[in-house]
């Protein structure tokens, strides 16, 4: 069973395969990045035909590879990511955030936070209609993180998370990267906290396997 995992940040390479480690070691991973994606939809400020077209292309490279499905590892692409998913049809294609989603069903309030503020604007329209979503965007955590100061990144989403989300039910980390600051925001907010990394293997584990 080979899992092609696309990432639009290098960040995320690490968390999902840590992931991946915990709940699911034996599934064959084929790692692909493309970093060039997140800083060109930061600078874009949305999604255009050639960056949908970049997506397809990734996606065919992928199948063509071998992979048994694909797991995309960046929330800020979800239009893409469905363009994929129709072109390889019935190849299982999926975004990084639908299985945390269906986990947050069972709350009510959600808090969802994110380092990457294009995540929210596309993330927030696929939770259920009736949900009540929150949104926060730690702003200064993602450059942390990037500039190698992972304390640094964790401190600000939890703060952030504590500031902005505390009447929330449960917390949901929106993106892969920010999965290592789970533990931390769970012990300064005392709430439950969803990663998008466990939710995604867990759920592919789930499907491939019966």
């Amino acid at each position: 069973m080979r899992v092609a995992l696309i990432h639009a940040l290098r960040e995320s390479v690490t968390p999902i395969n840590a992931a991946f480690d915990a709940h699911w070691p034996e599934a064959s991973r084929m790692n692909v990045l493309d970093d060039s994606l997140s800083a060109d939809r930061a600078r874009d400020g949305q999604l255009n035909d050639a960056m949908i077209e970049r997506f397809l292309v990734l996606g065919r490279y992928v199948r063509d590879a071998g992979a048994d499905a694909i797991l995309f590892t960046c929330s800020a692409f979800g239009p893409a990511i469905d363009a994929v998913a129709a072109d390889l049809s019935p190849l299982p294609v999926h975004k990084p955030n639908t299985a945390m989603i269906a986990a947050a069903q069972d709350y009510g309030r959600v808090g969802l936070l994110a380092s990457f503020a294009p995540t929210l604007e596309s993330m927030v329209g696929e939770f259920d209609s009736g949900q009540i979503v929150v949104t926060c965007h730690c702003g200064g955590a993602l450059e942390a993180l990037q500039a190698g100061n992972g304390d640094e990144h964790d401190r600000i989403a939890a703060e952030a998370a504590n500031s902005m989300l505390s009447k929330c039910d449960v917390i949901a980390l929106a993106q892969f990267s920010l999965a290592r600051a789970a533990k931390r925001v769970a012990q300064v907010t005392g709430k439950p906290v969803l990663t998008t990394p466990e939710c995604a293997v867990l759920s592919l584990r789930a499907e491939l396997l019966t």
